[in-house]
């Protein structure tokens, strides 16, 4: 009674949670929904095993399909969707990620197939073909035991893309969680297979296991880690919706040799081009972005750039940088769309590298921190 109420509370606590991030603006990514996806099918599970405990698979042999499904197909998948919707659009626009779900489409077709054989007589496979789903079951075993590693295995490789350290580390413990779950899974239902033992008590455990993951997704990912970081918002706020007014002139390809300068004033054709660089192409947001490589864009030295900037603006050429950065962030910040969105990840993604080096940048232009700016103008 006490295991069984465990199991229900993680399956309500699941449920609910994977609803919120996928309704909730807190939580508007891509990536979060596949979390969210995945939080549900591991909640399947669990409801699956409760069902069986309980036996309710008898008097309603129409829930039969949720036993009917190997839904552990899915949840390294949705794992896998979520680490690489976090990571860089180059890497992600290669993955075919389609192609993800067919061991779980085979299983699922294969599976309520041969359930109507059993439930209900309405459909019978004929003679002559259960040597064919034999072989077909056959090919399902292969798929686990082959798809469900590569697949884990993979998002760990998929991982190295990933920029920000905190979040990297957050994911290697999930990913390290699910993937000790899902093995002890696998190696359980062979060992039962094999050798005919009693695999009961195991997968009871294992279910135990699965709602400390619930619980632990919980606190660890929504409470410490934020997950309502969205940086593919934040990355077209940046690119596409930033609401600075922008000069429309084209960067010259070939630009005069630095010998013939032009006097140093805002006219001066390479702070006009510099101005470009930063309003429409938003090089700023690059944070290895230094004073030798735009320069280099420019076709001047980096001396001249920095006798430029200090002439006309007054300031440093790292200052002028974290200005237009700042811009940015105070931007999202009125932004009522981007109300929930975490100030870190508005700092990171606009090119700062570090919460140091963000809020010192930000309180020198505003004289207030980011949350104090957020609060004031609430």
């Amino acid at each position: 009674m006490i295991y069984t109420t465990l199991l229900n509370i993680a399956i309500f606590q699941g449920i609910i949670l994977g609803f919120i991030i996928l309704k909730s603006p807190l939580f508007n990514s891509t990536s979060n929904k596949y979390l969210a996806f995945a939080i549900l099918t591991l909640s399947i599970l669990l409801l699956n095993l409760v069902l069986e405990i309980e036996e309710a698979y008898t008097p309603y042999p129409f829930l039969r399909f949720i036993d009917d499904v190997e839904w552990a197909f899915l949840l390294p998948v949705f794992i896998f969707l979520f680490t690489i919707n976090r990571i860089d659009d180059a890497v992600k626009s290669r993955q075919k990620t389609a192609l993800v779900f067919i061991p779980f489409a085979y299983s699922a077709v294969l599976n309520i197939t041969c359930d109507l054989d059993t439930v209900g007589g309405v459909y019978h496979i004929p003679e002559w073909s259960k040597g064919l789903i034999d072989i077909l079951s056959q090919i399902e075993l292969i798929l686990a035991l082959t798809f469900i590693p590569f697949l884990l295995f993979y998002s760990y490789f998929m991982i190295k893309h990933l920029k920000d350290k905190q979040e990297k580390k957050w994911i290697f413990i999930l990913l390290s969680l699910v993937s000790t779950l899902l093995f002890s899974w696998v190696i359980t239902i062979l060992t039962g297979l094999f050798f005919q033992y009693d695999i009961s008590y195991i997968m009871k455990i294992l279910a135990l296991f699965g709602t400390f993951l619930i619980h632990w997704t919980t606190y660890i990912g929504i409470y410490k880690y934020k997950l309502a970081k969205d940086k593919d918002g934040i990355y077209n706020f940046l690119n596409k919706d930033l609401a600075i007014s922008y000069i429309d002139l084209p960067i010259e390809e070939t630009i005069e040799a630095e010998e013939t300068r032009e006097p140093i004033t805002a006219d001066n054709i390479y702070f006009q081009n510099l101005e470009i660089l930063c309003k429409e192409h938003h090089i700023y947001t690059d944070s290895t972005l230094s004073r030798e490589k735009t320069a280099e864009k420019l076709g001047i030295s980096a001396g001249y750039l920095s006798q430029i900037v200090n002439t006309i603006t007054g300031d440093n050429f790292a200052n002028y940088i974290n200005q237009y950065r700042v811009e940015a962030v105070k931007e999202m910040i009125l932004n009522s769309e981007y109300e929930n969105y975490n100030l870190l990840t508005m700092g990171l993604e606009s090119g700062f590298t570090s919460k140091t080096t963000f809020y010192n940048a930000f309180k020198k232009v505003t004289g207030k921190t980011p949350n104090e700016y957020r609060i004031s103008n609430k």
